[in-house]
């Protein structure tokens, strides 16, 4: 991709324009991170969502990335991100509108999503831009300390903490070569499962115990909408999960601990990190991945007492699933598979699935296997 054109992002296919706005839940409780002692929790958000196309006409499209967010996007992914110039040639924009306003009398079904450890809030936003323009309010929820940079609406941000790689896995050679050794393990389900269990509670303890509060991030930004948002938010459907590496284990989390809430559920490429002995998830759930990472989640193929889906994406890699597919030539981070054939599968799982298990306008959802994608049905 051209210097000129950093970020060239997908139009949105459904029948709605989409709006965008963001708050922030301040202090939300005691700050757990070991970076931050005696402070108070924070939990930054995006929202996006439909409107009617002819109410945006004449609107300047959204900002996508902040300076700030180009400049720790330089230096510590170095991706060479020139804001001034993007904000010239137009190409630091969304596929969305700032504040546009609400379609009047109607309410949408809520997907919650979080992106990567590491990572950022909008850094699945191409995927939630596509999901709003079909009918749904979707909410991207960010972790300070724990995403690459997170900015909250009074202008403060947060880092991301010092030394967490070493908190996430330790020791760090050690846990990384037992993960990639996993990745090319063969045998059942329970076999990898019992290698991956092994692995995290060897390894990966700081990241067992972050998803307990991942999941009180997510549950902080539900709990704003349903008091501020009834007007634009259909909640008697329940609420859909989706997310990107640790944050899809946190939605997989959440449908297991609380499914009376969270309906169903996606994980795109997420290693199943946290305590599942004990447990069983009631709901539909989707486990997205590229093939590396396929063998990080058959826990979920073991204690599922709904439907579970196992879809495989062929030559991908971990960073594809996010807007970073369009940016990163590596494929080594990305993989080989076209930009847009990646982010058009993964959409379309997200619309037949969601379709189904949230607005339930299907009863059964059709998933067919092709030379991009193959898919597995776990009934309980």
């Amino acid at each position: 991709m051209s210097k000129k054109e950093p970020v060239k992002q997908p139009v949105p296919t459904g029948e709605y324009a989409v709006g965008t706005f963001t708050y922030t839940v301040y202090n939300d409780r005691e700050e757990k991170m070991y970076c931050a002692p005696g402070t108070m929790r924070s939990i930054p958000v995006r929202v996006y969502y439909p409107v009617k196309k002819e109410s945006v006409e004449g609107l300047p499209k959204a900002r996508y990335l902040s300076k700030k967010m180009t400049l720790a996007m330089k230096k510590n992914l170095h991706i060479p991100l020139n804001y001034e110039k993007m904000e010239q040639d137009g190409s630091n924009r969304s596929e969305c509108y700032e504040n546009a306003p609400f379609i009047e009398g109607e309410h949408f079904p809520l997907i919650l999503f979080s992106s990567g450890y590491g990572s950022y809030r909008e850094a699945d936003s191409f995927l939630l831009i596509e999901l709003a323009s079909h009918g749904y309010v979707v909410a991207s929820v960010g972790h300070p300390y724990e995403g690459l940079l997170t900015e909250l609406d009074d202008g403060t941000d947060f880092q991301l903490a010092k030394g967490i790689t070493s908190k996430c896995y330790s020791p760090v050679i050690p846990s990384l070569l037992a993960l990639k050794k996993l990745m090319k393990a063969k045998g059942t389900n329970e076999e990898l499962w019992e290698k991956f269990d092994s692995i995290q509670r060897k390894h990966n303890r700081f990241l067992m115990d972050r998803i307990t509060e991942w999941k009180l991030d997510t549950k902080a930004a539900l709990r704003y909408l349903k008091e501020n948002h009834s007007d634009l938010i259909d909640f008697e459907k329940g609420v859909g999960l989706t997310g990107h590496s640790m944050g899809g284990a946190a939605a997989f989390a959440l449908c297991e601990d609380e499914p009376g809430t969270f309906v169903c559920g996606i994980n795109l490429d997420g290693g199943l990190f946290g305590e599942h002995e004990g447990k069983t998830i009631d709901v539909p759930f989707m486990q997205i991945n590229c093939e590396p990472n396929k063998t990080s989640v058959t826990v979920a193929f073991l204690i599922n007492k709904a439907v579970a889906y196992h879809a495989v994406m062929r030559d991908m890699q971990h960073v594809g699933f996010t807007d970073l597919k369009f940016v990163i030539p590596m494929k080594s981070l990305v993989g080989g598979l076209d930009p847009y054939v990646a982010y058009d599968t993964v959409c379309r799982i997200h619309l037949v699935f969601f379709g189904t298990y949230l607005k339930k306008t299907k009863e059964m959802p059709s998933f067919e296997s092709n030379e991009f994608v193959s898919f597995k049905e776990y009934q309980p």
